[in-house]
């Protein structure tokens, strides 16, 4: 397989904080959607943020890792719920850090038990491109659950 490049653009007109911007992605799947100062540390008011697009990027990848790692065992997810929320907090000299990233999985896949189910919930975790992307940067946690169909 051929190297991966994927690219979205920003445009951004005026101050940090009373300006405002767009990012449109080269697929064309969605956008452009509106980003501003506001958006990313008050109220989103139907505009997105790089934190909120990282938390998107995360829950996809990871849905996809965790259904490979699923299907090395031979089980296939009948659903995966994902759910990733990413942290922007204060840097300790100044300006901000992302610093957590907590991933919240549903799942529904039978003939597992919930310690190996646990065991390749973590896999994924680490597995996931975008993950490992985070590693070294990023507190990145876990909670697994799998629920009955």
């Amino acid at each position: 397989m051929a190297t991966a490049i994927r690219r979205a653009d920003a445009h951004w007109h005026g101050a940090l904080t009373t300006g405002t911007g767009e990012v449109s992605l080269e697929s064309g799947a969605c956008g452009p959607l509106g980003i501003s100062w506001p958006a990313r540390v008050e109220d989103p008011n139907g505009q997105t943020s790089p934190e909120e697009l990282l938390a998107a990027a995360q829950a996809a990848c990871f849905a996809m890792a965790f259904t490979a790692v699923l299907g090395r065992e031979a089980r296939h997810p009948e659903r995966l719920d994902v759910s990733v929320a990413i942290s922007l907090d204060p840097a300790e000299h100044g300006g901000f850090k992302v610093s957590r990233s907590h991933i919240t999985v549903h799942a529904v896949v039978g003939g597992i038990d919930e310690e190996t189910f646990q065991e390749l919930a973590d896999e994924a975790r680490t597995g996931c491109p975008v993950s490992a992307a985070f590693q070294g940067n990023v507190d990145i946690t876990i909670d697994a659950t799998m629920v009955t169909p």
